[in-house]
């Protein structure tokens, strides 16, 4: 593999760890616990693993090891997040650590790799060709769901074969959930198999009180800044264009939040505000125009929004129409298909209950054909695929040709629209993100040795200094619910949404009128990798927020 300079320098950083991951360690157990809601569903769903402890990892006398090698396999699902190698590395460097005979085993293109037998055992020259490196191409990932019986006695056959003692599930909500149910399945058979899960997302949906950020949302986010910071410079330069910029987090705005805090945006969106206060998507462009009015009105036809992807979602009566459409195409997708494009809209307009027919008939034909497009794997709307930051710009222009006529807005508005989603998933992974990555990986070798299931690695204080992090695991399903997923009620971990409450939206909701009138933006910069650590080794504005107000 051909290796840029910044590749070939990071190559020789050592990942920063935890004090209580040095040397040999000794488990501690915390009592019993409980999933966030549906106790009685998800116990009985679960009763092999279910109320299990919180653990966390301390110093012991003695050195570290094992008497027999540790194999382990590993799998990469779902989207790419920046540090998914490191995490890897973790794993691989802490099984040896172990045992210098352990082996490692990376199924390939995620899920699919453990049911189809398409392996490649990792070894020591392999790792050390990405660590510190972004993307998931060591292995690959993919999303096929790991739900079926089929496909767990499939997986088992090459696990006993191998001699596989646990496999590590790298991936975000519904990925650990699959994790979760996989442990529990193993288990009830008496398999001899563990299974663990490790936290990522660059959402950032995947967070609790022992879970602080999910890896990969902090170098995506500094990506996403800089290139907003960049656009805001250029903006102020030009003073002529008002540039409408959406960013990935279908269903949460963590990103959108973070993102506002780098960069200071004239108007930044938060689609969990928008459902709280049962926003209709008039009322969005009213506001948006209101803010471009203001700024003409001060001389200023330039400005920069900030949207979050799964904004649509999120205003109320658009969701129960997203929602029935789901339902819908769950179980009529079959004749959906077979009707003409053309006439597709006509068909869904006559099959929808009256309230969401209206909405449906009143959408631009675009939008309303984007609505329809195949779901993704979990049943639901590719968000991603709605354009929304044109929607918007769209119907702001409208708004304030309207408001012209009536004599209320004399100004330029020109709009320049963009999407930042794939530039920020495979980046080289930021210093928090490298370390934060191996730690979860060497973690997760420990949640294995000390026998432990149906957990995910966990790193807290992470606002601290690396040495002060506290490693340990928590119970899977201490974070599950039921939801609705293909017109059917299942078990899935709870989504972490912004906290209208917490800190970091609080702080937004109070410099925000200042940033839509003042141009105060901030120009973050690259990922610095190099340098005092004040500049290299924060973590991200939300996190720090978040335990400031605690």
């Amino acid at each position: 593999m051909t290796k840029s300079a910044l590749q070939i320098a990071r190559a020789s950083y050592e990942p920063k760890i935890p004090e209580g991951l040095r040397g040999n360690v000794k488990i501690e157990e915390g009592a019993s616990t409980e999933s966030v809601r549906d106790q009685e569903e998800i116990r009985k769903l679960f009763p092999n693993t279910y109320g299990m402890p919180i653990v966390k990892f301390v110093h012991a006398a003695g050195k570290p090891g094992v008497d027999q090698p540790v194999n382990v396999g590993v799998i990469l699902s779902g989207g790419q997040a920046p540090g998914g190698h490191n995490v890897i590395a973790g794993i691989y460097d802490g099984i040896k650590r172990l045992h210098a005979d352990s082996r490692l085993y990376g199924f390939i293109l995620g899920p699919a790799g453990l049911i189809n037998h398409e392996y490649k055992e990792l070894t020591g020259d392999i790792i050390d060709e990405y660590r510190n490196t972004g993307g998931f191409d060591i292995i690959g990932s993919g999303r096929t769901k790991l739900e079926t019986k089929e496909q767990f006695d499939k997986g088992l056959e090459i696990l006993k074969k191998l001699n596989i003692q646990a496999l590590v599930i790298i991936g975000g909500d519904d990925s650990n959930t699959n994790a979760c149910v996989l442990a529990e399945y193993y288990k009830s058979i008496g398999a001899g198999v563990q299974v663990i899960g490790c936290p990522k997302t660059i959402d950032g949906d995947l967070k609790n009180e022992q879970i602080e950020t999910s890896f990969g949302f902090d170098t995506a986010c500094k990506v996403y800044s800089e290139l907003i910071g960049n656009i805001q410079r250029d903006c102020n330069s030009a003073r002529k264009y008002w540039h409408f910029i959406k960013v990935m987090g279908r269903s949460a705005s963590h990103i959108a939040l973070e993102c506002a805090l780098q960069t200071h945006p004239n108007v930044c969106i938060v689609s969990e505000e928008v459902e709280a206060k049962n926003l209709s998507l008039d009322d969005v462009v009213d506001y948006i125009a209101s803010v471009v009015a203001k700024r003409a009105d001060e001389g200023l036809n330039f400005g920069t929004v900030i949207i979050p992807e799964g904004l649509i979602e999120f205003i109320p009566a658009m969701k129960k129409l997203i929602q029935e459409l789901n339902d819908f195409l769950a179980h009529n997708a079959d004749e959906f298909n077979i009707i003409r494009r053309s006439q597709q809209r006509e068909y869904v307009i006559g099959k929808l209950s009256e309230a969401n027919s209206k909405i449906y008939a009143s959408l631009p034909e675009r939008v309303a054909q984007q609505l329809t497009l195949d779901r993704d794997p979990h049943g639901n709307v590719q968000v991603s695929m709605i354009q929304t930051e044109e929607l918007l710009a769209e119907m702001v222009g409208k708004r304030l040709k309207k408001w012209a006529q009536e004599g209320k807005y004399n100004g330029k508005f020109a709009t320049v629209h963009h999407f930042f989603g794939y530039e920020g998933r495979c980046a080289a992974p930021s210093n928090y993100d490298a370390d934060y990555c191996y730690s979860l990986g060497y973690t997760a070798s420990l949640l294995i040795v000390s026998g432990k299931t149906g957990y995910m690695s966990s790193v807290r204080n992470t606002t601290a200094s690396a040495s002060q992090w506290v490693a340990g695991g928590i119970p899977i399903t201490m974070m599950m619910n039921m939801e609705r997923r293909h017109g059917e009620m299942k078990p899935v971990i709870q989504k972490a949404l912004v906290d209208l409450q917490g800190a970091p939206f609080q702080y937004i909701k109070s410099v925000r009128d200042k940033w839509a009138i003042e141009t105060d933006y901030v120009y973050p910069g690259p990922i610095q990798y190099f340098g005092p650590s004040e500049v290299c080794d924060q973590p991200s504005k939300t996190l720090q927020l978040e335990k400031q107000g605690k």
